[in-house]
Parts: C-alpha cells; sequence; structure tokens
C-alpha cells in the first residue's frame, strides 16, 4: 500500500511507538514510559490484545465455570450433598466476557497512570520510522518516532482444505462466544487451544473428539509420558482422542458436519459427525498489511519477522517481539521480550533471554506444566540421564483435595547433576513450574533441591520427591 499521494499531518513526535498492545506491546509500552521515554502504543480493537480479550484471560474464566461445575458435580465425594447441577451455558460466557472487559479496563488505566498515548486504529509503518494510522471513521494521521516496537501478535492458522467460516467451522474466538451449547463437537489440533476448550466443552455437556496429527496425540510437543496421562484422563471422561489422524475434509453442506479423517498409520478411513468443528491447528503471525515489505523487513518462509537477540530487525530503529518471531508463542515470552527490547534500547546492559529456560502451561484439568528438555530431547542430545518420577496419588495433600491423577517428572544430567527439565501434570502445577524455573536459572543442581526443606503438606513436595528419586533417595514411594 501506497501513502505518496496521500495528504498527512505530524500530529505528534515520540520517542518510542509499539505497534500492538498485547502482553507483549503493553509491558514494552509501560517499560519504556518507566524509563523516561515519551511513549505511544497504536491499537485497533482492543487493549490488552488477543491474550486478554480472547484468549489467555477469557479462556481461564471458562476453564474456571467448567472446574467448578465439575467440583458441584462430584460434591458426594467431598461429603457434601447439593441438588443437581446444571451448567448454564450462557451465563459461563457472560462471566468469560466481564472478565476479559475487566482486564481490559486495567490495561487502559495502566496507560494513563504511566502517561502513554493511545492511538486507536490500524497502524502501517511508514519510512522515516513513521506509522500511519488509520482510525475507525477512514481519518489518517502520521507519526513518528526515534524507535518502533512490531507487536501484533499472531491469529488462528486455517487449514488449506478447512477455510473457517465463523459458523460451522470455528476458530478460538468464536468458540468463547457461540450462542448455544453443541452437542458434538471435533476439535482439530490437540495443542493447548485445543485441549483447553476440549475440557471446557467436554465437561459440561458437549461430546468432544479430538484429532491431532502428530503420533503422540494431546500436546504433542510435551513429554511423552505427560501427553499419555492426559489422554488417559480425557479418554476416562469419556472424550474421545484420535493421535496420528489426519483431517481429510469437513462436508459442512448439510445440518450435521462430516469430518473426514484417516489414520496415518494404518490408513483407514473414518466419518465423524459433529455440530461444530473447532480449529485449532496453530497460529500464524499478523504481519501482512503492516507496511513491512515497503521498509524491506526481513521475514522468514513463515512470515515471521527476523531479528537479533535483542530484538533489532534488519532496518535501524525498528523492533519485533512476541508472535510475530520464531519464539515461543507464549504471552509471559512476549512480556519479557519487550522488556528486554526496550532496556536495551535505553543503553542498559541487559543478558539475552534463554529460550531453554521457558515455562509452557495448559489449563485444563489435570493442568500441565513443563520447562527444559523432554527425556526424549535429553537424550537426543546426548546426556546420560538421571529420571525421577512422584505420582501424585503418594501426595497427602493430593488425596485431601481429592486430586490424585497426574506426577511431577524432573530429568537431570548424571555427570553433574544438572537440573535439564521438569514435567508435571495435576491439580495447581500451573503455578508450581516457577520453582523450577528459577532453579534452572540459577544453575541448581538435584541435592540442592533435595536438600530444599519443602512445606507438608503442599503439592509442591512432590518437586522435591521427584528429584529424590531420581537420586535413589525417594522416602514415601
Amino acid at each position: 500500500m501506497s501513502y505518496i499521494c496521500a495528504k498527512f499531518y505530524t500530529d505528534m513526535n515520540f520517542d518510542l511507538i509499539v505497534l500492538g498492545s498485547g502482553p507483549g506491546g503493553y509491558v514494552a509500552a509501560i517499560r519504556a514510559a518507566q524509563l523516561g521515554m515519551n511513549v505511544a502504543i497504536v491499537e485497533r480493537e482492543s487493549l490488552g490484545g488477543i491474550c486478554l480479550n480472547w484468549g489467555c484471560i477469557p479462556t481461564k474464566a471458562l476453564l474456571k465455570s467448567a472446574q467448578v461445575f465439575n467440583y458441584i458435580s462430584h460434591a458426594e465425594d467431598y461429603g457434601i450433598t447439593v441438588s443437581k447441577a446444571a451448567a448454564n451455558f450462557d451465563k459461563m460466557i457472560q462471566r468469560s466476557r466481564g472478565v476479559a472487559n475487566g482486564m481490559s479496563k486495567g490495561i487502559s488505566f495502566l496507560m494513563k497512570k504511566n502517561k502513554i498515548t493511545v492511538l486507536e486504529g490500524n497502524g502501517i509503518l511508514a519510512r522515516g520510522k513513521k506509522v500511519v494510522v488509520t482510525d475507525a471513521n477512514g481519518a489518517r494521521k502520521e507519526y513518528s518516532a526515534d524507535h518502533i516496537i512490531v507487536a501484533t501478535g499472531a491469529r488462528s492458522k486455517a487449514l488449506p482444505n478447512i477455510p473457517i467460516d465463523g459458523e460451522k467451522i470455528i476458530d478460538y474466538r468464536k468458540a468463547m462466544i457461540l450462542e448455544s451449547l453443541p452437542k458434538r463437537m471435533v476439535v482439530i489440533g490437540a495443542g493447548a487451544i485445543g485441549v483447553e476448550f476440549a475440557y471446557f466443552y467436554q465437561s459440561i455437556g458437549s461430546e468432544v473428539t479430538v484429532v491431532e496429527f502428530m503420533e503422540n496425540g494431546l500436546l504433542p510437543r510435551e513429554d511423552d509420558d505427560v501427553s499419555k496421562e492426559l489422554g488417559k484422563v480425557f479418554k476416562k471422561s469419556g472424550m474421545k482422542v484420535l493421535a496420528n489422524t489426519s483431517v481429510e475434509s469437513v462436508d459442512t453442506k448439510s445440518k450435521t458436519i462430516k469430518v473426514n479423517v484417516k489414520n496415518r498409520k494404518s490408513g483407514a478411513t473414518d466419518t465423524i459427525e459433529c455440530d461444530v468443528v473447532l480449529s485449532a491447528a496453530g497460529i500464524m503471525p499478523n504481519t501482512e498489511n503492516i507496511g513491512i515489505e515497503a521498509l524491506g523487513i526481513e521475514t522468514d518462509k513463515g512470515g515471521r519477522i527476523v531479528v537479533d537477540e535483542y530484538y533489532n530487525t534488519n532496518v535501524p530503529g525498528i523492533y519485533a517481539i512476541g508472535d510475530v518471531l520464531d519464539t515461543p508463542a507464549l504471552a509471559h515470552v512476549a512480556s519479557a521480550e519487550g522488556i528486554l527490547c526496550v532496556e536495551r534500547i535505553k543503553g542498559m546492559d541487559v543478558q539475552p533471554i534463554n529460550y531453554k529456560v521457558i515455562p509452557s502451561c495448559t489449563y485444563c484439568v489435570p493442568e500441565v506444566a513443563s520447562v527444559g528438555m523432554t527425556e526424549t530431547m535429553a537424550k537426543e542430545a546426548g546426556y546420560e540421564l538421571k529420571v525421577g518420577k512422584f505420582p501424585f496419588s503418594a501426595s497427602g495433600k493430593a488425596s485431601a483435595a481429592g486430586a490424585k491423577d497426574g506426577f511431577v517428572k524432573i530429568i537431570y544430567d548424571a555427570k553433574y547433576g544438572e537440573l535439564l527439565g521438569a514435567h508435571m501434570i495435576g491439580y495447581n502445577v500451573t503455578e508450581m513450574i516457577a520453582e523450577i524455573v528459577v532453579a534452572m536459572n540459577l544453575e541448581t543442581t538435584g541435592h540442592e533441591i533435595i536438600k530444599s526443606i519443602h512445606p507438608h503438606p503442599t503439592m509442591s513436595e512432590a518437586i522435591m520427591e521427584a528429584s529424590a528419586a531420581a537420586f535413589g533417595e525417594v522416602i514415601h514411594l
């Protein structure tokens, strides 16, 4: 798109303009303001981006509703008698949207608190370190800055043979605002997004089938033991999980949707009938139509922006962070990248992010959390291993909580005792993984964790016990 003939006026010059207000963009903007920079942030929809409005936060609100419903449905297990519980789908959706709206307002408050200028509209990069912003009424203004950070995030990736129509084939955004609970749902893709929605809809009454292309099924990037354990729990709940299976086509011509699948190993085909298909087969970066081509900003084959370890693009003064990069597409990663990028701009002595120590969390029930190498990765890297596993069935706190599914698995280098990775599945493990992240950053050894007294009774004791198991010192197994 060319703006050569358009008439603009410069409204304001900034030290920094951030394109996109997700957890990468707004955090970068706040940190820059804290460091004394005059900052503007461009957002075409709602402050907080996808994470706060359509991703991390509202999905967790839905998952909490499903969890509470399950608790009430199994109240007898805890010695409590209640009348039969019923899931009010509409109110669950309304609560989720209310939580998201509240968080977005919170970001608006933070912008005002830190004196950050919010530019509402669609932003496009222009030559000379400028950003052209077109508002909802079509009015265009040009702003300039010494530094510009691209933090435009990502969106659902549609499979070539399965176009998302928003009605019968939907993405995660539509899945959060459906008008009625579908009787039958097929989820394509068993990554974090697919698994979380599969759990939510199965828990409140839908018949869910998950189709995953990869051989190890649910959460295929997690440790094999974790994927297998989650598969057992989901199947026990009545969910169907088809691993190592491709979706050949989806027929939406009739009222009932027909999903044609093929087992990649046996070649056997099948047809699954459902009312809605959720496509959760990955994401793609929002790098089109933001001016990167005109400026000659380098991208890879997937359209992701190429940067150095401090998030500089090949164009001086232009930076990129978050899901537009070939780094883990996680909110906390984008935030960390934004902070480091800004601090580097200000000349601070910063160290590049160690992407080997990035925690990953999935918020289904049981929860999944991990950091570092899987057992397979560590073996392929040539390490001789000491692996310890402690099941929550042996945990007093887990038994008291009625949450005995899952385990903690910790992987150490046998030669030096280096902590290489940890993989957890169970109640509240997303709150436990930070201990391992800190330990890995501090280069903690296994015996240091074993000798660190953990409170009893807690779920976190399983970290100490798994470490002890790795070194043949476990007490409670």
